[in-house]
């Protein structure tokens, strides 16, 4: 028996070895923060902008919030959205009319309320600080129209990472070639010596075409998303 996890090497010692994993990208919406609970999300709204609802169609709602920006990827598949506030904004207005009836005002305070709502998992930081102590350069990564550092700040993520780059301030998204470039530029390492962790195989995917190892953790309810995969799996090709 060994202690910790097994590399490939360990059980296939004919396999040549995998360079070692020395820096991390991440995305960051539902990868090591989560958009929260949506009836908290129309609570708060609500409280800004009163709106009468009744018990089936306040389960609706929040029904239809729970997946809002799913629908995106459906009305806006080029990401539009991500390359500024203002489209941001423009998207969800559009998004938010198409479903069950919200007037503009509680519309306005549930765009408002958005991020007071999304948390960063419980084992977000430690697996940060667990890649810091190992010495991994880590970057994050989004497709972002909001002011996402404000929850980096909120949530003390901020300085646990050495790079950031997000769309609305390169002007490019995920899945193009070029956003995982500029990351790849900012740690300072070719794609072999780097893994990309997303939630979406579509965009966060993208990064295989560099030939960066990539590691998809579907959005999951709960405080914990399941991260302490990364560092077995930094440590594992370090083994």
């Amino acid at each position: 028996m060994t202690d910790g996890p097994v590399s490939s090497t360990q059980l296939h010692p004919e396999w040549p070895t995998p360079q070692p994993i020395r820096g991390v990208i991440f995305d960051i919406h539902s990868t090591l923060v989560d958009q929260g609970d949506a009836a908290t999300w129309l609570d708060a709204a609500l409280a800004v902008a009163p709106h009468p609802l009744t018990a089936e169609g306040r389960a609706e709602l929040v029904a239809f919030l729970d997946r809002i920006w799913e629908g995106a990827r459906i009305s806006d598949p080029s990401s539009s959205r991500d390359l500024s506030f203002e489209d941001h904004h423009r998207v969800f207005h559009e998004l938010i009319a198409a479903g069950p009836g919200v007037d503009r005002p509680l519309a306005d305070a549930l765009y408002d309320v958005m991020l007071s709502t999304w948390r960063s998992y419980d084992d977000t930081l430690p697996m940060l600080q667990a890649l810091r102590e190992a010495g991994i350069r880590t970057c994050l990564l989004s497709n972002a129209g909001v002011p996402i550092r404000n929850v980096l700040d909120r949530d003390g993520l901020t300085g646990w990472y050495d790079e950031i780059v997000l769309s609305y301030e390169v002007g490019c998204v995920k899945p193009q070639r070029r956003i995982f470039e500029i990351a790849l530029e900012r740690l300072g390492m070719p794609a072999a010596e780097v893994l990309m962790v997303g939630d979406n195989a579509n965009d966060d995917g993208g990064a295989a075409q560099l030939g960066i190892r990539t590691l998809i953790l579907p959005r999951t309810a709960g405080t914990v998303h399941g991260l302490a995969a990364v560092t077995a799996l930094v440590h594992g090709y370090d083994a």
